[in-house]
């Protein structure tokens, strides 16, 4: 009979042969398992149970966003409307003057998204149809431009006038455009004429284009002190609630030259400068005139700005 005697320890059965580094190991694994499984078992806890600062403000910060997210939607329904509106805008002040259609802007619209499984002849191939549709877009856009040059630097072409009778504004700065529009006084809708461009007091005003003063006005109703502006080509400026005039009826001026000074004379909310565009005697928007003094961002701005501001500022 075998004298091979057995003891129990730390749950497990040992047998009295065992070597002390065997024994050694046995519980050094024992106890690494335990540990780890410890671990394991309380970061799963902390995990659930407990929120750290970062995780409780992202928790926070999308709650937040799934409340703001459906009022976000109509904006940019909106936005999609104004951009249209821009397109279409974009359009007809290429054909009324330079009398020629307006070049894409966008030669990656009808991009169609490609698999990462397309096998590399059928990209190489869609690669150069693009590439090779892209060479007809530049060379359209060139045509554009080349012919919108052309008639601007014939010596019979009539330039509208173009530029802003502001200098160094942003988009923050404009008002409600041409349109039905709240009065602040009347505090009803009425026909607005003309573009608000809200500055202080005193900042200088420039003519938009050559031309000839055909009227100035001073009087404390209505549209106050007024300067009028005739234009070669049948268009007619107005500066509208300033403090002072510098010019006089008849004077010839150059684009932009100084003509007044903004204030509130007149009908006025606040400090302001209301500018009227007309052609052949019919109110035009001025936001139509004002694209060769910005940059292409800028403009699709003040275009929002202008179209979207439903009080007026006189």
């Amino acid at each position: 009979m075998s004298d091979h005697r057995y003891r129990i320890g730390s749950d497990f059965l040992f047998k009295e042969s065992d070597k002390p580094y065997q024994r050694v190991l046995r519980f050094l694994l024992i106890a690494a398992v335990t540990a780890f499984v410890l671990a394991l078992v309380l970061y799963l806890v902390f995990s659930v149970a407990v929120n750290t600062d970062v995780e409780g403000r992202l928790k926070r910060e999308n709650k937040m966003y799934e409340k703001l997210y459906p009022q976000l939607l109509p904006g940019q329904e909106l936005l999609d409307d104004a951009i249209s509106n821009l397109e279409l805008k974009d359009g007809a002040i290429y054909r009324d003057v330079f009398n020629s259609s307006a070049p894409s802007v966008d030669p990656i619209n009808t991009l169609t998204a490609l698999n990462d499984t397309v096998l590399n002849t059928k990209l190489i191939a869609y690669a150069s149809d693009k590439s090779d549709r892209m060479y007809e877009d530049m060379f359209k856009i060139e045509n554009s431009f080349r012919e919108a040059l052309y008639k601007v630097a014939s010596d019979n072409a009539l330039i509208p006038p173009m530029f802003l009778p502001l200098k160094d504004i942003s988009f923050t700065q404009l008002g409600a455009s041409v349109g039905l529009k709240t009065n602040p006084v009347l505090k009803a809708r009425v026909p607005h004429k003309g573009l608000d461009i809200i500055v202080p007091s005193g900042t200088p005003v420039y003519s938009s284009g050559e031309g000839t003063v055909t009227e100035v006005v001073k009087s404390n109703k209505g549209s106050g002190n007024t300067v009028t502006i005739s234009h070669a080509g049948g268009y007619v400026t107005k500066y509208a609630h300033l403090s002072t005039m510098s010019v006089k009826r008849g004077q010839k001026v150059k684009a932009r030259q100084k003509i007044g000074t903004v204030g509130m004379s007149g009908s006025s909310f606040a400090p302001h400068l209301h500018y009227e565009v007309s052609y052949m005697g019919q109110t035009v928007d001025p936001v139509n005139f004002i694209f060769a003094s910005v940059s292409a961002d800028e403009y699709a701005n003040m275009f929002y700005m202008a179209a979207n501001t439903e009080q007026s500022m006189d």
